[in-house]
């Protein structure tokens, strides 16, 4: 597929568009927070839930029943008009686009709130061409109705086509803000014999070396890993955001967190959380751990060119730990700007 020239692609797609962005908004995204937003008693709880959360999403597509879907649409945009969400960004996921109520989810939203919506998520991307047709839409009606900045795209990489496309979809238009992983789609997409949605499972497992007739410990897998790994170099490589989508067995708060942290380590920068349970956690995991925050600054101290060998607490310190020390210290002043006790433990 012929890429766009590079001229090109920071041009507004309609006359009178927001100009793209050439850098993502920095912020803090340790959990987006899925909201059912057609339940009035819902609705209800925003104002507490927008000061709990790094990004409230208004859910449009999966768990909203058929005949609930235009009163879901119109929860959203009231939400918008009665809330000032701060810090926090508001997010909506709307219906897949070869669904009957896509097209209506966007030419009402846009209009309507174009102006207080961050980032639109669409589910089930297969390619550049479903961001190409988004990029395209987008833009002629955020000219039309006078939005003055560009609404961001976030896919959701659940079918076996997108991850085989995942580097094109990163790079498909500079309104990409991420990409996340929708473990139940893509198992059913693969043909995975698994009902569940995200973590190992006990059938994907190694077992260890024969020792006589003792039984053999087994050790469970992670079934995403390759999935993981793929999807966060495309973002990587994309100057994006990667994203751990749901983890669905809302009682396993342990196993939760455990693939939460596995996301963290692979350089995922937050998660979905479906329960309130689970903002607690994801806001745990994707905070970085004081220990390695202050030694991070131990290291930046001893090398602020980046230049050079420093031996800090018996470690040798380079250029290449210097830039893990960065990255570890950028994230913790995005914490310690919205929560003064994780500053007060980072001394930030």
């Amino acid at each position: 597929m012929t890429a766009k020239p590079p001229r090109e692609f920071f041009k507004p797609l309609a006359a009178g568009a927001p100009a793209p962005l050439r850098e993502l908004p920095v912020r803090l995204e340790r959990m987006i927070h899925f909201i059912p937003p057609h339940l009035e008693k819902v609705r209800a709880k925003v104002p507490e839930m927008v000061g709990q959360v790094d990004v409230l999403l208004a859910n449009l597509e999966d768990a909203i029943p058929f005949d609930q879907k235009e009163a879901a649409r119109r929860g959203l945009i009231e939400i918008a008009e009665k809330t000032d969400f701060g810090q926090t960004g508001y997010w909506t996921r709307i219906n897949a686009l070869n669904s009957p109520w896509h097209l209506d989810d966007v030419l009402e939203i846009v209009p309507a709130i174009g102006n207080k919506l961050d980032v639109i998520m669409v589910p089930k991307v297969e390619g550049p061409w479903d961001i190409h047709y988004m990029d395209q839409l987008l833009a002629l009606l955020e000219a039309k109705h006078q939005i003055n900045r560009p609404i961001l795209i976030h896919a959701i990489l659940e079918t076996a086509q997108g991850v085989a496309n995942v580097e094109a979809i990163a790079q498909a238009s500079p309104r990409m803000q991420g990409i996340s992983l929708g473990p139940a789609d893509l198992a059913a997409s693969r043909g995975m014999k698994t009902t569940r949605v995200g973590g190992g499972h006990p059938d994907y497992a190694m077992l260890a070396d024969p020792e006589g007739d003792a039984p053999r410990p087994r050790f469970q897998q992670d079934p995403w890993h390759y999935t993981f790994a793929k999807m966060v170099d495309a973002c990587g490589q994309a100057g994006i955001k990667p994203f751990y989508g749901p983890f669905g067995d809302i009682k396993d708060l342990a196993g939760c967190e455990q693939q939460f942290k596995n996301a963290f380590l692979h350089g995922c920068l937050g998660a979905w959380s479906l329960h309130p349970d689970q903002i607690a956690i994801a806001k745990r995991v994707f905070s970085p751990a004081v220990d390695e925050v202050l030694f991070a600054k131990k290291i930046v101290e001893s090398m602020p060119e980046g230049g050079g060998v420093a031996m800090i607490d018996g470690k040798m310190q380079d250029d290449a730990t210097y830039k893990q020390a960065k990255v570890m210290l950028d994230l913790a002043k995005l914490v310690a700007a919205k929560d003064p006790e994780m500053a007060t433990a980072y001394g930030l």
